[in-house]
C-alpha cells in the first residue's frame, strides 16, 4: 500500500514518488559532485569553477567569508532535496517518453536557467563568457548538468517502476 499526502486543494501527492524523487535527486547529486571533484583536480578549464562562483556569491550576500564546505554542502541539498523534487513533481510532464529523455530535457533547461541567471549574478557574463574561453565552460557545464539529471532521472524511473504494482 502506498502512502498518500492529501493536500488542501484535495490534490494526492505519493510519499513514495516523494522519497524516490529525494533518493534520486541524492544519486544525481552525487555524481555530479564527483565530476566536479575531478575536474578540480585534473580538469581542463582550472579557471571555470562554479562552486568557486557560489562560495563567493554567499560570501557577498552574508557579508563574511564562507568555508569552502559550506557551497559544496547547498550545492549537494539543492541537487539532492530542492531539484530532486522538483523533478518528481514534473517527471510525468517533461517531454518524451523514456527516462533518459526527460533527463536531458530537465538538464538542458537546468543549463540555460545556469547560463542566463546564475553566471551572470556572479559577474561571469552568460554562460561564463566573461571568463575568455569561448564555449568550453558551457559545454563543461552542460556535460556535468546532464550526468546529474540523466542520472536522476534514471535512477527515479527505476524506483518507481520497483514501487508501482503492475
Amino acid at each position: 500500500m502506498r502512502a498518500v499526502a492529501v493536500t488542501g486543494a484535495g490534490a494526492r501527492i505519493s510519499l513514495t514518488r516523494i522519497r524516490n524523487s529525494l533518493i534520486a535527486g541524492l544519486c544525481g547529486a552525487s555524481v555530479h559532485s564527483l565530476l566536479v571533484l575531478v575536474h578540480g583536480k585534473s580538469g581542463p578549464l582550472p579557471e571555470f569553477n562554479p562552486n568557486d562562483d557560489i562560495q563567493r556569491g554567499l560570501s557577498w550576500l552574508t557579508g563574511t567569508e564562507m568555508h569552502p564546505g559550506v557551497a559544496w554542502l547547498l550545492v549537494f541539498v539543492n541537487g539532492a532535496m530542492i531539484w530532486g523534487f522538483v523533478f518528481g513533481q514534473a517527471y510525468r510532464f517533461l517531454p518524451g517518453k523514456k527516462p533518459w529523455r526527460k533527463g536531458v530535457f530537465f538538464g538542458v533547461c537546468a543549463w540555460i536557467a545556469m547560463g542566463l541567471v546564475f553566471f551572470p549574478l556572479v559577474d561571469r557574463g552568460i554562460f561564463a563568457v566573461k571568463l575568455g574561453l569561448g564555449m568550453a565552460p558551457a559545454i563543461l557545464l552542460l556535460v556535468m548538468l546532464l550526468a546529474y539529471s540523466v542520472t536522476m532521472s534514471l535512477v527515479y524511473h527505476l524506483l518507481n517502476s520497483w514501487s508501482d504494482p503492475v
